[in-house]
């Protein structure tokens, strides 16, 4: 189910963000979208499987190097808790962040592209999924930037006129 979530929610971050230059309102749907996928289908999702006690052992088994796989199986899947904590906690933060706008919402957006620069050495799907979300988030940010350096622009004096 999570993973029907984070295809629509993606499709919709991607085609708002491809407006979203253009549009207030498309940056703003991005922007929820976004949220969306990371505190909804992201931390709560990673919540609900760490309190079942799923510990996500078989994540780097597409993994395009052994040295990723036998990472993850010796350093994340024993410490679970800790690891997926983090993770829960980035994405309920970037999620948090985008939300607010402005420069916190460049904020957030360069850290989950940081994020999913890692994410193509985990398997085909994921390098798919970060490519395709690398061009949304980077058109979003551009947007959010753009959108904070207007409001930041100085107004120019208005010209005098001489007196007559």
């Amino acid at each position: 189910m999570e993973k029907i979530a984070w295809l629509v929610l993606g499709a919709v971050v991607l085609a708002a963000a491809v407006r979203a230059d253009a549009s207030a309102r498309a940056r703003r749907v991005g922007e929820v979208a976004f949220a969306a996928l990371f505190i909804g289908a992201g931390a709560l999702v990673n919540t609900y499987y760490l309190l079942t006690g799923h510990a996500f052992e078989d994540f780097a088994d597409a993994a395009h190097f052994a040295f990723v796989r036998d990472t993850w199986r010796a350093v994340v899947v024993p410490h679970s808790t800790v690891w997926i904590g983090l993770l829960i906690a980035f994405e309920l933060a970037v999620g948090l962040l985008v939300l607010t706008g402005g420069r916190r919402a460049q904020f957030g957006l360069v850290a989950v592209i940081g994020m999913h620069l890692a994410l193509p050495v985990f398997g085909w799907i994921t390098t798919i999924w970060g490519l395709v979300m690398l061009v949304a988030f980077g058109l979003l940010l551009r947007a959010e930037y753009h959108a904070t350096a207007r409001l930041h622009a100085p107004v120019a004096p208005a010209a005098r006129t001489p007196a007559a």
